[in-house]
């Protein structure tokens, strides 16, 4: 197969892959095994030494997993990728490479609920501080960088609150003070943003959300823009801690990856649609989508991203109580806490994902008790709205009745 790169809706289909060297295959073939045989003693010795190419075992390559790894490293456009058992083993993974004891992280003001978790544990146990910044501007951004800082923890858009990060920005500072930059890019997916050509070192993705995007595998990935940093990583973190991905679940990733460009595109179409509806709606108070014109972020949005992406965060107007009732009377939308299916889907972080941050750090990145976060699905957007349209009826409903009463 030609090396020569292709539009991204072609590589994922196509790159990292040819069926002549698997017996004409179309689909990538499942190598459902755990070890590999070897001609001969000698063999087996000068692949375990690093003098011959070859598999030795699956903890330690996988051909399924390697065909995920190559396509990942070309929709990237990175030197080389990994793939993990959860999004939350690559996010491990990473973290682990770059830090040790001593060590400070700067990351955005919010991240996802078990990432804010790994990092309280790493202080605990290994003295390895963060601090969750303004990364808004040049100046807020040098002061939050101490001499041992030693990796840039970025989400953008930032889970939930849909906060927009200018990696433009983040990466030429990091770089003037050599300081890696590490972006967890699942709410955009490679079809959206590509931080490794803004600039950023390392990029990685829960592939659990968009890439597989049928919510029947846990994945995750890590992409670098160094082919031997990634070849380090292998060999270190990934094969001495072993959060590997299984050749079954690299599989359906696969299988995912294919029809990424056109769910993404029909999940922008309807979050598009859905954020029209919710922006005019009396019970929302506040709402959260890069495509919105007066989103503080939009200008970011608009320079970085392909397209606003699937997820729309809003506040309730009214009171916890009354925003979990809501999501009770939902009757197509389902509750459940992942992104990037099929399905649409609807959680309460301050409850759910995020129920780990302390109140106060939470109410601090902008997670209200009232806060919900809808990851809008493939299904007809008029049917999307009139399942919301009819719980917020059945809301209101109720609350006239209690005024009344």
């Amino acid at each position: 197969m030609s090396k020569e790169r292709k539009r991204i809706e072609t590589e994922v289909i196509h790159s990292g892959y040819d069926s002549k060297q698997y017996e004409g295959s179309l689909t990538p073939p499942l190598f459902q095994t755990s070890t590999y045989t070897f001609d001969h003693a000698a063999q087996g010795e000068k692949r375990f030494a690093g003098d011959e190419e070859g598999y030795i075992y699956s903890r330690l390559g996988n051909p399924t997993v390697r065909v995920l790894e190559d396509r990942m490293t070309a929709i990237e456009e990175g030197g080389g990728a990994l793939a993990f058992g959860s999004g939350m083993a690559a996010v491990s993974a990473i973290l682990f490479y770059l830090l040790k004891s001593g060590d400070h992280v700067v990351c955005s003001k919010g991240v996802y609920g078990c990432t804010f978790g790994l990092l309280e544990m790493m202080e605990e146990k290994f003295g390895i501080t963060h601090e969750f910044a303004d990364l808004s501007s040049e100046e807020s951004m040098k002061q939050s960088i101490l001499p041992n800082t030693a990796c840039i923890y970025v989400e953008t858009p930032i889970n939930p609150t849909m906060e927009l990060i200018d990696l433009e920005l983040v990466c030429r500072i990091a770089q003037e003070k050599g300081i890696p930059v590490v972006v967890d890019n699942t709410f955009s997916s490679p079809y959206l943003q590509n931080p490794l050509k803004t600039g950023a070192d390392f990029v990685l993705h829960s592939a659990t959300k968009y890439i597989g995007g049928h919510g029947d595998v846990i994945g995750g990935l890590l992409v670098a823009k160094s082919a031997e940093v990634i070849g380090e990583i292998r060999m270190t973190t990934q094969k001495d801690i072993g959060g590997i991905m299984s050749p079954f679940d690299a599989w359906l990733l696969l299988r995912g990856l294919k029809t990424l460009a056109v769910r993404l595109d029909r999940h922008c179409d309807n979050a598009e649609k859905i954020f029209d509806y919710l922006k005019k709606h009396p019970l929302v108070r506040n709402i959260y989508f890069p495509g919105d014109q007066d989103h503080p972020s939009h200008d970011i949005a608009a320079k970085q991203m392909k397209r606003w992406g699937g997820l729309i965060s809003f506040d309730f107007n009214g009171t916890k109580e009354m925003a979990q009732a809501f999501m009770d009377e939902l009757k197509m939308i389902k509750i459940a806490v992942s992104l990037g299916d099929a399905e649409t889907l609807i959680q309460h972080p301050a409850s759910m994902t995020h129920s780990v941050v302390p109140e106060e750090t939470r109410k601090s990145m902008g997670i209200t008790d009232t806060l919900l976060r809808l990851s809008i699905g493939l299904e007809s957007w008029e049917d999307i709205k009139e399942d919301l349209d009819q719980a917020f009826s059945k809301i209101e409903e109720k609350v006239s009745m209690k005024m009344e009463s």
